[in-house]
């Protein structure tokens, strides 16, 4: 046997476990990568089905106090403005029908679309135009959301019972899209 050939032997096998190892080494961050993006993207999921849970909420926080406002004196009028649900002043002792003005959970934004009637707001709805996650099971009071394809259609409107027949009031329903609405958004004071 040649001397050489045996010396050459040794060399050529680690190095041959060098690229195996180096091979392994590179699979493992590609796996690793994928599998972090795959809990980016869960997480990412599960932060827009909270931001909905809250939309939902804070929707009918709102939702609650334009109609505690309206339903507070007779005549009944609807607020002018946001600030009117925090201090209502028609009372010797102002009122609050709401705690805070809440921002928008989906856009973080102060500012909201508001449903008018005759220049005062029934309801409000987010600016955005991000498609909603749920689009099923709702409760009874935001049915109307089901199969809408952005948060900006998921209005909460205060529906008022009518005396006379079991349907909605015309005069409190929007007359058209919120995108197709005369107003502006309504900015707010930050909170």
């Amino acid at each position: 046997m040649n001397p050489r050939h045996v010396a050459r032997a040794p060399a050529r096998h680690a190095s041959s476990m060098r690229g195996v190892v180096l091979l392994a080494l590179l699979l493992t961050l590609a796996l690793g990568a994928i599998a972090a993006m795959a809990a980016a993207d869960v997480w990412a999921l599960s932060r827009q089905r909270d931001r909905e849970t809250q939309l939902l909420y804070v929707g009918d926080q709102y939702r609650l106090a334009i109609r505690r406002y309206y339903f507070a004196t007779s005549p009944r009028v609807f607020p002018a403005n946001f600030d009117e649900l925090l201090e209502d002043k028609r009372f010797p002792i102002p009122v609050r029908h709401l705690r805070k003005l809440y921002p928008d959970p989906i856009t973080g934004s102060a500012e909201w679309g508001a449903v008018r009637v005759a220049d005062r707001i029934t309801g409000i709805y987010s600016l955005s135009e991000q498609q909603p996650i749920k689009q099923a099971n709702f409760e009874a009071v935001n049915a109307q959301f089901a199969g809408k394809t952005s948060y900006r259609d998921w209005q909460f409107i205060v529906v008022l019972p009518s005396r006379a027949a079991p349907r909605k009031s015309a005069a409190l329903e929007p007359q058209s899209h919120p995108s197709e609405l005369s107003d502006q958004p309504v900015a707010r004071k930050p909170s």
